[in-house]
């Protein structure tokens, strides 16, 4: 039970940062993106191709950070791979979603993120192939936390979980702090008193997806750390966040943050009492429990 608390928290943390992607573009845009999750295969693929073109370039950086699996490249084409996902949200919005929005309503885009959301992992199985790739294939020992209960972690599994945490409280000081945060929030509440007041909204919405692609690329390498990238790992992930989302409250940051934490949480305790099989329908069961409960979600707040 408690290795299965652990690992639902671990699991949580990279749940949370895809989210938190998703709730902002979803309170802003006002439209349930589909193809949010296929940032985190984008994001996980980019930094494998960085990763061996470091290796290539750089040889000292193919060196283990500590007792890590991840290298000193893999730490470098992180940072490449959130500059280049912002970017491909970025141009996704400019050439799909922006026409869309400028002619259609709130439906169509919900269908053209479907369709975004195929091609991107039809692409990425071209390209790549349809196997599962890993970052590393050295094996990589689990420490013993504790022998009784037997709990057993990954020093990976610890840098993610702590990573996370401070991207989540660089996020949170951004949005809290500055004037940026302040206007990325006031556009969220009233896009067109945001605009009276001199915001420019197209900035703010380009900022959005910058910042949700940026989350999701990282998301999408601890995932790769924690297990494997596969080019359909975008739609395995895609339940499970839109849960976190939903549970968390459509809006809201830090719901996204504590929905990802307690979708972690509840699919891994469910394997305690449920075949492995079962373990993908608990995110769909907790949506549809919030939905009856409490439509708009833990954090969020009831719209007129």
């Amino acid at each position: 039970m408690i290795q299965h608390l652990v690992d639902g928290i671990l699991v949580g943390s990279f749940l949370s940062l895809g989210a938190i992607g998703l709730t902002m573009v979803m309170h802003i845009l006002r439209f349930a993106n589909f193809s949010h999750a296929e940032l985190l295969s984008i994001g996980a693929y980019s930094a494998l191709v960085f990763d061996k073109v470091f290796q290539v370039l750089l040889p000292f950086s193919a060196a283990k950070i500590g007792p890590l699996s991840m290298t000193w490249a893999l730490a470098l084409s992180v940072v490449l791979a959130m500059a280049f996902t912002g970017a491909s949200a970025m141009l996704m919005d400019r050439l799909v979603f922006k026409r869309v929005r400028a002619r259609g309503d709130e439906l169509s885009m919900v269908f053209a993120s479907f369709g975004m959301a195929l091609i991107v992992r039809n692409v990425i199985g071209l390209v790549f192939g349809l196997s599962s790739q890993l970052y590393s294939k050295d094996i990589v020992f689990a420490m013993v936390i504790s022998r009784d209960p037997l709990l057993l972690v990954k020093p990976d599994q610890i840098f993610v979980f702590g990573a996370a945490l401070l991207l989540m409280l660089g996020l949170h000081l951004l949005l809290s702090r500055t004037t940026f945060g302040f206007a990325l929030r006031a556009v969220a509440e009233n896009p067109v008193l945001a605009q009276v007041h001199g915001v420019n909204l197209q900035r703010m919405i380009t900022a959005v997806w910058v910042i949700g692609g940026s989350l999701g690329a990282v998301a999408g390498v601890f995932y790769g750390l924690s297990y494997q990238i596969t080019p359909v790992m975008g739609r395995d992930l895609v339940l499970p966040i839109f849960a976190a989302t939903i549970v968390g409250g459509l809006g809201s940051v830090y719901g996204a943050v504590f929905g990802g934490f307690l979708v972690g949480i509840a699919s891994n305790l469910a394997l305690v009492i449920l075949p492995s099989g079962y373990s993908p329908s608990v995110p769909f069961l907790m949506i549809l429990a919030v939905l009856v409960l409490r439509p708009y979600g833990l954090f969020g707040e009831a719209r007129p």
